[in-house]
């Protein structure tokens, strides 16, 4: 059984300002010790958010005006740099759902999908033009169409690019490859028992 396919995300935005911001700026190294994920989201983009004391950092994810924000909208290659699968995984547990940039990193972008968080390209000019919109309409809702890749707020509409095995992954409810994997058991079980090294009729 396929997972909930994902055809669209609704929300409000936040602007995550600067381009080539890595894996090791969205959740430092010193709390990736963890089991689990779970509590990741309180580390997301840690250093930058936060002083020394604890206290916070003039930051738009500290900014009130956007804490009801699920989607972010970052610059260029985001998600660069180390291949730790804890980057989407602190914007996923922070609550956030989608991720519309210039450019993704292509690791970054591989792990979002499989958490089933689209990640969205559009051009400079358009995400210079939502970035204005969210910080003079905070409230403003953004619509992503992953099945028709639109972008659509404040009354406008715009292409937005996705590749497209990510695309019809998130639309057909096939994100998650080990959900997949499961799904198939019975059939990994058929297949073992024809091969001679794994019967267990040998």
């Amino acid at each position: 059984m396929a997972l909930e396919p994902i055809t669209e995300i609704i929300g409000r935005g936040v602007p995550v300002p600067g381009d080539d911001i890595d894996t090791d700026r969205i959740i430092p190294a010193r709390y990736m010790k963890c089991v689990t994920f779970d509590g990741l989201g309180e580390y997301l983009f840690y250093d930058v958010r936060k002083n020394e004391d604890g206290t916070e950092k003039q930051h738009p994810l500290n900014d009130p005006r956007f804490k009801q924000a699920t989607i972010l909208v970052c610059g260029s290659n985001f998600g660069c740099g180390s291949s730790r699968e804890h980057a989407p995984q602190a914007i996923y547990h922070a609550g956030y759902r989608a991720v519309i940039a210039e450019g993704f990193a292509e690791i970054f972008f591989g792990n979002a999908t499989q958490l089933g968080m689209p990640c969205v390209a559009v051009p400079r000019a358009l995400r210079r033009r939502l970035v204005e919109r969210i910080e003079s309409e905070p409230e403003m809702e953004i619509a992503i169409d992953v099945a028709g890749l639109k972008l659509r707020f404040g009354g406008e509409e715009h292409d937005c690019e996705m590749r497209p095995g990510a695309q019809s992954s998130l639309v057909a409810g096939h994100w998650d490859p080990i959900a997949d994997l499961l799904e198939g058991a019975n059939a990994v079980d058929a297949v073992a028992e024809r091969l001679p090294y794994m019967s267990s009729n040998r």
